[in-house]
């Protein structure tokens, strides 16, 4: 490139070097050149040398035409295809059949033909001979596919193939274009070829076709306007009364364009109905979207012709097309159509026809269909096509998964329903405070429909916030919480919503999430929106220095809201106070949370109390730090006090409402920081020793904040030089929460009561025991000064542990006590037990051989959650060398079997006869599922380890284990080599051969039915093959959901072509049949709020994340590792 603009560039004397052939055969170099040299030019009002510049260049193009095809400058030399065209034009007048071979052979060798066409041969022989010529070709592999080839050189084919077209099509509008000989057989072949199998062909003729009515389009708009002009003139002529030779001739004129402009429209009819009707549903999906997209170009640009329901109905049509693509550019077509005003009526039945599928393609299982039909819903209102009626189901996708699709519906929701500039489009927009409190009040009217749930109405807010300026008008919402609005008076359910919205508001001003996020990476901004955040922060601040304890003061007994208004304290910037000097209302804020915090006893709100406090003894300065730090001493002193005097009213008979209230606030202060006391644990400890019909839920939380103090007391000590006194002390006190726990892990395990309470008792006692143990795993301690902190639980208390947990994997999540506290039932639930107990193994706390099997047997029997932690806790074993995982494995199925046979001895309930079985023959199947691909070649020792041993078993006791072989062996046999079965077979057979199995045919069923799957495996003699681990199929896009859901109504006050669809497919849904199971797996987690209560609470700490707080806890099994 250099080398050519050296070669090119105008010496300082001399004449101009005479032009390269080279510079100027791809024609890209030269004209770039070429054009920045006029424009200086002209610049300095040289206007004859660029004349000459232009003539120099189309001499230079003329040059490189002799040497190159059409072919070769369409694949390769774009910038003269303008020259190609007017040559073809000019060489067409004095020999139009040689312009007509050049042109078709051009056509031919675009779709790839290697043929030997000649031009004798298109002028003797017949369109569809010439055309099943080029078929042979393609069947017998003489054909290159430049459509679709990823060379570099053939990068812009596509685009140069159009031009071609348009630019041929454009050069002759003058002349042959109107001759019916040049584009009639054009189009002849043009349809013929697009007609035909190899794909290819199709493609390129089609996208020949598809352009050539695009071009013709252009040509009969340009004669259009001309008709127009001569028309007026005519008119204006005849107003005159002179029938001379000036209105003949504009006479002739008009009607000759008038011929033309019917000619042109007349070939874009035998091209739609030729071409386009039967490609439009082509099988290849490219087609079908070059098909949609320029259709939709044609209506917009020729409206006169297109714009009618003949035409209209296939965009209609491809709405349902089984292809994504297909959908999204029908949508996007229709968009177009829509956006233009004078459509509109024009489109009245059309839209009444289809109007309900572009409102389903809202919930499309694609986002990339689903986006762009939530725009063009929105332009359905605001031409007023759409009822609110029709909206109801759109509503629920502000709880949708995918963040596109929820601002997209965000948007239309705020400009439908708050904003309403689709019914009203001169309402004033969010201008001044009465349009904000207009609009909040309309907002609040949306989340009365989330009102019960406040994540839910977390994820309306995100969907909004973008559009919604009067959500970030921190006055104005301030203003209205305190009553200060003449708008009506605020009813408690929308002034929950409101502190709900001004919390998450000021969070996504600053920049954090409020809705869970699927890329969990941490955020980062560039220099410029870190100044936009901290402005945010300064306005929020500046809003409520003098009114947050007003707030606070007003809210203070209303549990629902005054935990989002303290949550508002971590959002300021504190050192605004003592820049504008106002330390007494950060005071006066510090009081008031102290308040609160000694009058409610919620989680939430007692959590939200000591993250703001501990906040502010971090990031404050100066006099603040120190009152924050003192008042922090002060709130500690007085809830050990509480908590003592407490416990002694509970030995003397009183009421235990108050230990409760008092235990869960140290819970949570404990959570954050080790608290300071003397006696307190032993004082806990007596009671729960001596008052054992205590509530349980009291004991719970009297065992929490035992290991608290525990886990503390050990992050405390100095691990180099421990101190003698510290060390008895903690050794006291493990031996005190231990001695605790043995008791609970004996008593729960015979305790036959069943509710809430008493599950998360157990649960409470699982998971404390089993972080006790990490805690003080003896290895991690042997060879250090703590080593008499080492503890290593013995089998029976492993044995007794895993009874409990056991119990509680086999309760439902759904277990219900009106009178237990679920506030914590995140924390206490079975996933929670199963994690616990995984822990110990991957710690190597307790020894594999008991524990490990156990867990693993429960692989299959405990819903989705607690498999997908099995099948971690079993990946992490595999890669631990130490780990037998034939032996785990083989244990695991005969402990899932014993099962079966005790509930098979029982004999009471058939049911659970048939569960247990059938829970045994997944397992075997999920554990065989290891061993695939080149996994089975690499641990064949360990699948035959795993038959042997349960043949073994099976022949224990003949015969009433034999249906050991049938529920878990055969699943693993399928993975040997068919070499490696006769060995197995004589074992068998062997054992069995001194037996007689006539007397109890059925028992010998399985042995019988385990022999004849081995001599079918062996009979088949396979050997290995690759196979790749089998994985649940996912589809692409998002999960469906019911379509019989109740529709939510925000505002109730508001309130024929006979051809089949494109491809079949029905209205509901795209891409395959849904499977229920797996979608059940493949939920998002706002789809699992719907359920049951339980479940919902369960997952709300999910989608909050946790807290600040809990990360400053010291790690029950890690503290000192």
């Amino acid at each position: 490139m250099a080398e050519t603009l050296a070669s090119t560039r105008r010496p300082k004397r001399g004449r101009p070097p005479r032009p390269r052939e080279s510079d100027f055969v791809t024609g890209e170099e030269f004209e770039d050149e070429e054009e920045g040299e006029d424009h200086a030019e002209a610049a300095d009002g040289l206007a004859p040398p660029r004349s000459k510049r232009k003539r120099e260049a189309s001499a230079a193009a003329a040059a490189a035409l002799e040497d190159l095809t059409l072919i070769d400058i369409v694949k390769h030399n774009g910038r003269l295809i303008s020259h190609a065209a007017k040559r073809l034009v000019e060489d067409y007048e004095s020999n139009p059949k040689s312009v007509l071979f050049q042109i078709l052979t051009m056509l031919f060798e675009a779709c790839g033909a290697r043929h030997d066409i000649y031009a004798s041969d298109l002028h003797e022989a017949a369109v569809d001979d010439i055309v099943f010529k080029l078929a042979e070709l393609a069947r017998k592999g003489l054909v290159d596919d430049n459509y679709s080839s990823k060379r570099k050189d053939l990068k812009n084919f596509k685009e140069n193939l159009v031009t071609f077209w348009d630019s041929l099509v454009l050069e002759c509008q003058n002349g042959p274009l109107f001759d019916d000989n040049l584009f009639t057989t054009i189009k002849d072949y043009v349809v013929a070829i697009s007609c035909t199998p190899p794909r290819v062909y199709r493609q390129v003729a089609s996208l020949v076709g598809l352009q050539l009515v695009t071009s013709f389009i252009s040509v009969a708009k340009t004669l259009s306007g001309q008709r127009e002009t001569t028309q007026r003139q005519l008119n204006a002529e005849k107003k005159k009364k002179s029938d001379g030779p000036a209105v003949e001739s504009l006479n002739k004129r008009l009607s000759i364009t008038h011929e033309n402009i019917t000619y042109l429209e007349e070939s874009m009819r035998k091209i739609f109905s030729g071409l386009f009707m039967h490609r439009y549903r082509d099988v290849d999906p490219e087609i079908r979207m070059l098909c949609i997209k320029s259709l939709g170009i044609w209506v917009v640009s020729y409206p006169s012709l297109f714009l009618q329901d003949i035409y209209l109905k296939y965009l209609g049509w491809t709405l349902n097309d089984k292809n994504a693509g297909v959908r999204r550019t029908s949508i996007l077509a229709l968009q177009s159509l829509y956006d233009v005003d004078d459509n509109i009526p024009s489109l009245g039945l059309f839209t009444e026809r289809f109007y309900s599928r572009m409102i389903q393609l809202a919930d499309d299982i694609d986002i990339s269909v689903a986006v762009p039909a939530i725009g063009l819903i929105k332009q359905l209102l605001r031409h007023q096509l759409l009822s609110d009626d029709d909206l109801g189901p759109l509503y629920d996708l502000l709880i949708d998964e995918p963040p596109m699709i929820r601002r997209a519906i965000g948007e239309l929701v705020y400009d439908h329903l708050i904003a309403q500039n689709c019914k009203t489009p001169s309402v004033a927009r969010d201008g001044d405070n009465e349009s904000s409190e207009i609009h909040i009040s309309r907002m609040l009217h949306i989340l009365r429909e989330f009102s019960d749930d406040p994540v839910l109405s977390s994820y309306v807010i995100d969907d909004i916030w973008d559009d919604m300026k009067a959500m970030k008008d921190w006055k104005c919402i301030i203003s209205m919480l305190l009553d200060e609005t003449p708008i009506a008076e605020l009813t408690d359910m929308d002034g929950t919503n409101l502190v709900r919205m001004l919390r998450a508001s000021a969070k996504k001003a600053v920049g954090e999430r409020i809705v869970p996020a699927t890329d969990i990476r941490k955020m980062y901004y560039n220099k410029s929106q870190k100044e936009i955040l901290e402005n945010s922060k300064s306005d929020i601040t500046n809003a409520l220095m003098k009114r947050y304890p007003q707030l606070l003061r007003k809210y203070l007994p209303d549990k629902a809201k005054i935990s989002p208004l303290i949550d508002m304290m971590m959002l300021l910037k504190l050192e605004m106070y003592s820049l504008k000097r106002q330390e007494q209302n950060f005071k006066a804020a510090i009081d008031l949370i102290v308040d609160a915090f000694f009058k409610h006893g919620d989680k939430d709100t007692l959590r939200s109390c000591i993250k703001v406090i501990a906040s502010c003894c971090m990031k404050c300065q100066a006099d603040l730090l120190d009152y924050a730090e003192n008042k922090l001493k002060t709130l500690e002193d007085e809830l050990v006090l509480k908590v003592k005097t407490a416990i002694k009213e509970v030995e003397a008979g009183d009421d235990e409402y108050s230990l409760l209230v008092n235990l869960k606030r140290l819970h949570e202060l404990q959570l954050s920081k080790p608290v300071k006391n003397d006696g307190l644990f032993e004082d806990m400890y007596r009671i729960l020793s001596h008052l054992r019909e205590m509530d349980n839920e009291v004991k719970s939380f009297l065992l929490i904040n035992m290991f608290l103090e525990v886990a503390w007391c050990l992050h405390a000590i100095d691990v180099e030089n421990p101190s003698e006194t510290s060390i008895d002390g903690l050794q006291s006190k493990q031996k005190a929460l231990f001695e605790q726990l043995y008791y609970f892990l004996v008593v729960l395990s015979n305790y036959q009561k069943e509710g809430r309470s008493t599950t998360v008792l157990s649960c409470r006692v699982c998971i404390i025991t089993a972080e006790m143990w990490c805690l003080f795993k003896k290895s991690k301690y042997s060879s250090t000064k703590l080593k008499n902190l080492g503890y290593l639980p013995q089998l029976d208390v492993v044995q007794k542990f895993w009874k409990l947990c056991e119990q509680q994997l086999n309760i439902s999540d759904d277990t219900e006590d009106e009178d237990a506290n679920e506030e914590y039932i995140e924390d206490t639930n079975r996933d929670a037990v199963m994690i616990a107990a995984a822990k110990l193994l991957l710690a190597d706390t307790v020894s594999k051989d008991y524990l490990g099997p156990e867990i693993v047997s429960h692989y299959v029997s405990h819903g989705a959650s607690t498999t997908e932690i099995i099948k971690h806790l079993i990946t992490a074993l595999k890669k631990n060398a130490n780990s037998d995982i034939a032996a785990l494995f083989f244990e695991a199925l005969r402990r899932a079997y014993e099962r079966y046979m005790t509930y098979l001895r029982d004999g009471e309930n058939q049911n659970l006869i048939a569960k247990s079985y059938s829970e045994c023959q997944d397992l075997a199947n999920r554990l065989a599922g290891y061993y695939v691909g080149t996994v089975r070649i690499k641990n064949k020792s360990e699948i035959l380890k795993i038959i042997q041993c349960g043949v073994q078993f099976a022949f224990v006791d003949l015969p009433k284990q034999l249906s050991f072989l049938e529920a878990a062996l055969m699943p693993f046999v399928s993975k040997l080599p068919s070499s490696d079965i006769p060995d197995i077979l004589t074992d068998v057979q062997k054992r069995a051969q001194d037996t007689n199995m006539n007397e109890d045919p059925s028992v010998w069923r399985a042995y019988l039915t385990f022999v004849e799957h081995l001599r079918e495996k062996h009979a088949r003699n396979e050997v290995f093959h690759e196979e790749k681990e089998e994985k649940p199929v996912k589809r692409r896009g998002r999960p469906r959901k019911p379509r019989d859901e109740p529709v939510r109504n925000l505002f109730d006050g508001n309130k024929s072509s006979d051809e089949e669809s494109v491809s079949g497919s029905d209205q509901r849904g795209h891409g395959g049949d849904d499977d229920d199971e797996d979608d059940a797996f493949d939920q998002p987690l706002i789809n699992t709020f719907r359920p049951s209560a339980s479940k919902l609470r369960s997952l709300k700490g999910v989608s909050q994340q946790g807290t600040s707080s809990q990360r400053n806890a010291p790690t029950a099994s890690g503290s000192n590792s």
